[in-house]
């Protein structure tokens, strides 16, 4: 998997933007940025696209541009020259693709069937775009296709939204999703980035899937867990669970036995994927202690950060 699909994979989702004019290039690549997706697969589909990917790459260098709809070599050579860093088609163009890898471009070309995906393998590639996603029978065909061929791994586009955007990223053969519904062009037409800004985040917040799941109070020891915890019991009718380190009363309560990170305890949020919203939270300032992470069975379920929120640790917890 080359770095590219490895930050593919980090984002979990690929805006696929058609822009029509080039002056709205930079402001809607600042919205996405801003908004938590610093991709954008600018689809060859207008005039306008070439020039549009030229702008996102030079005023935007950290931003990962590329183009879609790439149908020939001539495309590909006009959008790497732009400072496209990948390129995504819709079908499996044998002839584009090895003009792509003997460039060494990373492309990503669109299957729908075994029959492209043995194209594809024949070709070198382990990883396709299935297009168009929902019409070709969604999560369910990707399922049924990845049986036989266990080495490969999809990018869906086409009818991937909010609503069943978990239900493709749940399934590990899955790297990416490629997605519209938060860069339509209506809103790119009348210039709402304001609007887009906020579907990127909401989009990425879905994904994410955070949610509370625990609060840790650090006692000075077993006695002292044991008794709050009876407390909470007695007042409000929680269940009292003691284990080996911490008595939890309900769920949401968790009394440490002796005193564990955070000068007050701890915060337990729980998320979808939890090495995705590393990488996502990353983005936005937030550090991790990495000797702190807890593996099971080689995933990763558990990790701090790196500051304190008002006395208490916080640590992300995989669902």
């Amino acid at each position: 998997m080359n770095d590219i699909i490895k930050q593919f994979s980090k984002l979990g989702i690929i805006p696929v933007v058609k822009i029509d004019n080039a002056k709205d290039a930079a402001p809607l690549a600042k919205a996405l940025c801003e908004g938590g997706l610093p991709v954008a697969e600018v689809t060859f589909r207008t005039d306008a696209a070439e020039e549009a990917i030229r702008i996102m790459s030079e005023q935007f260098p950290d931003m990962l541009v590329g183009a879609g709809t790439v149908l020939t070599t001539e495309q590909v050579d006009r959008a790497v020259n732009a400072g496209a860093k990948f390129i995504v088609s819709p079908g499996l163009n044998p002839k584009v693709v090895r003009y792509c890898q003997e460039k060494g471009v990373p492309i990503t070309p669109g299957t729908s069937s075994p029959t492209d995906i043995e194209m594809a393998l024949e070709l070198g590639l382990d990883v396709v775009k299935f297009f168009p996603a929902e019409q070709s029978g969604g999560i369910a065909k990707i399922k049924a296709m990845a049986a036989p061929y266990t080495g490969v791994k999809f990018m869906p586009t086409g009818g991937v939204n909010a609503k069943n955007l978990k239900d493709y990223l749940d399934f590990p053969k899955i790297v990416a999703c490629g997605g519209s519904w938060m860069v339509s062009g209506d809103l790119i037409n009348a210039g709402n980035f304001d609007e887009i800004k906020r579907l990127t985040r909401e989009a990425v917040n879905t994904m994410l899937g955070f949610e509370m799941k625990h609060v840790g109070i650090n006692c000075e020891n077993e006695a002292q867990a044991l008794k709050t915890a009876e407390m909470f019991a007695r007042f409000f009718g929680f269940e009292v669970k003691n284990g080996n380190s911490s008595v939890f009363a309900s769920s949401s309560i968790e009394l440490n036995k002796t005193p564990g990170p955070g000068k007050c305890g701890h915060i337990a949020i729980g998320t979808n994927y939890i090495e995705r919203a590393i990488y996502h939270m990353q983005l936005q300032g937030f550090e991790f202690d990495m000797d702190s992470a807890l593996y099971k069975n080689d995933k990763m379920v558990r990790i701090y950060m790196k500051d304190d929120f008002a006395g208490f640790a916080v640590h992300l917890v995989q669902k």
